[in-house]
């Protein structure tokens, strides 16, 4: 059974988000380019902003939100660009794998027929994820490799 649910961030409810990455250092992970300190008024209308886009939380059992999503409009509809991605250390060890199963899935209710993403690539255990998740890596570059998965 799921020990994870994602729900719709829809309207825009960004304190659970500002919440996640009130570490800078998480926030600098998360989003490079964004302000520090998290500034929710900028989330919405800079980083969320695109109609197509869609974000989501990830939800532990007892209804807490423990991680964070957003899936981008790719090189066309019929691609999701997975952005974003962030899940609180408590929840770590399980939640990355679900989340990325959940994105799949949301994705492709979205009508996308694949997914990319970008993952830095000292960030082992979200390597490892992707990779057991089918992920294929499309190329290196910057510190950062390039993975792509079709959805079936």
């Amino acid at each position: 059974m799921a020990e994870f649910t994602v729900r719709p961030n829809q309207p825009f409810d960004l304190l659970p988000l500002q919440r996640l990455l009130a570490d800078e250092a998480d926030l600098a992970l998360v989003n490079p380019s964004a302000k520090h300190p998290f500034d929710p008024l900028e989330w919405q209308e800079k980083w969320l902003s695109e109609p197509d886009d869609a974000s989501f939380y990830l939800v532990d059992a007892e209804g807490r939100d423990v991680g964070f999503f957003a899936l981008r409009v790719g090189i066309g509809p019929e691609v999701r660009h997975l952005v974003y991605v962030f899940v609180e250390e408590a929840a770590r060890g399980g939640a990355g794998k679900e989340l990325a199963a959940h994105a799949e899935a949301t994705a492709k209710a979205l009508g996308a027929l694949s997914v990319t993403l970008k993952v830095e690539l000292d960030n082992e255990p979200a390597l490892a994820v992707y990779h057991s998740a089918g992920y294929e890596e499309l190329g290196r570059r910057n510190g950062m490799a390039t993975m792509r998965l079709d959805l079936d």
